[in-house]
């Protein structure tokens, strides 16, 4: 089973630089572990405020009992807080992975879908059917990286463009946009992400 983990550390004002740089160097350590040992998928930054230390990390576990062993055993642990977020099988997730741009910016999107107590059960079907057409064409144009059920009608994308201003036109002309509540995030580049990390 695959998890999303907000992981925010805090590290008391009483800790040397040193003792944060020896730290974060074995958890750098402890990523290239869990990468190997296929529990670390990918790690990402969000925006953040100034003295924020936040990371957006996808693993993969067995259980929520598997997972927080996975978690506790990082060293940044100590300072740390983690939200997890289960994902669950989406019918519209890519059947075959969609390749990763390295030049391009990937976002995350939460989507809440609403259909009015009126909609006529016919268009509600002919969108929904219309929407995993629009997902597997944007899923081989390259946009749509990875589609997941976060619970009953949300859902968590993972896209990746080119502009900044092409994600938006791409959200508004799905087939559910009129019943869409999005919220996204930008996302940079996390230093032990395994998709951008040099090979030995």
């Amino acid at each position: 089973m695959q998890y999303l983990v907000t992981m925010t550390t805090q590290v008391p004002a009483d800790v040397s630089e040193a003792t944060v740089d020896e730290v974060r160097g074995r958890e750098a350590a402890r990523s290239r572990e869990l990468v190997a040992g296929g529990h670390l998928l990918r790690l990402w930054r969000p925006p953040l405020e100034p003295g924020e230390w936040r990371t957006l990390g996808l693993f993969e576990a067995d259980d929520a009992a598997q997972l927080e062993e996975v978690l506790a055993s990082m060293p940044l642990r100590i300072w740390r807080h983690d939200e997890v977020m289960p994902l669950l099988p989406h019918p519209n997730d890519p059947t075959s992975p969609t390749p990763l741009r390295l030049d391009a910016t990937e976002y995350f999107t939460t989507f809440t879908v609403t259909i009015p107590d009126d909609a006529d059960p016919n268009d509600v079907d002919a969108r929904h059917a219309a929407e995993a057409t629009a997902t597997r064409d944007l899923a081989a144009k390259g946009n749509l990286l990875r589609l997941w059920s976060t619970g009953e009608n949300r859902a968590l994308g993972l896209w990746q463009t080119d502009a900044a201003d092409e994600l938006p036109a791409i959200l508004a002309a799905l087939p559910l946009a009129e019943w869409l509540r999005t919220e996204t995030i930008p996302l940079t580049t996390h230093p032990s992400d395994p998709a951008h990390a040099t090979p030995a």
